[in-house]
């Protein structure tokens, strides 16, 4: 039999459980050996949320091991979820990689299939795809049950980590929503984190009818928009992006773009907080506003991580 765990909840899992609104921001790994400017980021915000997410291969563009950036923050006291792909990784690797976040301390990981590899700057490159984000959920729920491959228990003790997937509440198909949802919390899903949302009411039929009967707490994607050429290229180029030409128009229309973007995001956090259990903040290159984006939506600091 493996061994028993003594492990206690992630900070993120007690603060879900809390029935408190949850802040998260997303890091973006450095592109080189260097992660100060990412760190840096990430301690401005401390206080501010309770966890940072970092990205694993975004867009299939070149960056740091999430799981060493995850190691990093939490050698400074910030809660990480590690995301983990399968674009680039068979299963071997893939479960290396849990336990070892497990050793090293991170208890939280957002499971994903991966963007494709053409998304990205280097096509050449060989997508694997052994699995994809509900057989990965799987594998962590087989592996903190203490069961390895072929069913044998693992020999050196079971992992204790808290598993996340992502969703788009916007999604064509509402009901390949519902049913890959439904997989998803089958396969020991505990939390949802969804792409950037635009469409409040999509989010609260989403809550209310997918993630509550499934008793997914949710936390709810908001995006940093810069300008309206920077959201009409978003609405261009990312996947699934939805962006109103509403908004397009008001940042055009704003004196101050970036200032109006802040607005935008904070009145999002705002209504987002009261329909979802949080918010996911995604602010690429421009993480240093999302403390003005907090303090105007006048969410309460983080006393401490739970």
């Amino acid at each position: 039999m493996s061994r028993m765990r003594n492990v206690s909840a992630s900070s993120l899992e007690k603060a879900l459980a809390s029935g408190q609104p949850v802040i998260t921001a997303e890091i973006t790994p450095p592109v080189g050996g260097d992660p100060s400017h990412a760190l840096e980021m990430a301690e401005g915000l401390s206080g501010q949320v309770q966890a940072f997410n970092v990205t694993d291969g975004s867009r299939a563009v070149m960056g740091m091991s999430s799981l060493a950036l995850c190691r990093l923050l939490l050698e400074r006291g910030l809660e990480p979820i590690l995301q983990l792909g399968c674009r680039d990784r068979n299963r071997i690797a893939l479960q290396a990689d849990l336990l070892g976040a497990h050793a090293l301390g991170i208890r939280n990981v957002l499971c994903l299939t991966g963007d494709p590899v053409k998304a990205g700057n280097q096509p050449e490159a060989r997508a694997v795809f052994d699995l994809e984000s509900v057989r990965l959920l799987r594998q962590v729920q087989q592996l903190n049950a203490g069961i390895g491959p072929g069913g044998k228990p693992l020999a050196d003790g079971a992992p204790a980590l808290f598993p996340g997937a992502a969703a788009d509440p916007q999604s064509a198909s509402w009901s390949g929503l519902k049913s890959r949802m439904g997989r998803k919390a089958e396969a020991g899903a505990r939390f949802v984190q969804t792409q950037m949302v635009m469409d409040v009411s999509a989010l609260q039929r989403f809550c209310s009818e997918i993630a509550a009967p499934l008793n997914l707490p949710v936390l709810a994607g908001v995006f940093l928009l810069k300008s309206a050429k920077n959201a009409a290229f978003i609405n261009r180029v990312v996947p699934g992006a939805q962006i109103p030409q509403q908004l397009i128009d008001r940042l055009a229309a704003a004196e101050n773009p970036r200032l109006e973007g802040i607005r935008i995001a904070a009145e999002q956090v705002q209504t987002y907080s009261a329909i979802a259990s949080g918010v996911h903040l995604m602010a690429v290159k421009a993480e240093e506003s999302l403390p003005q984006v907090l303090e105007l939506a006048g969410l309460p600091k983080v006393v401490a991580q739970v």
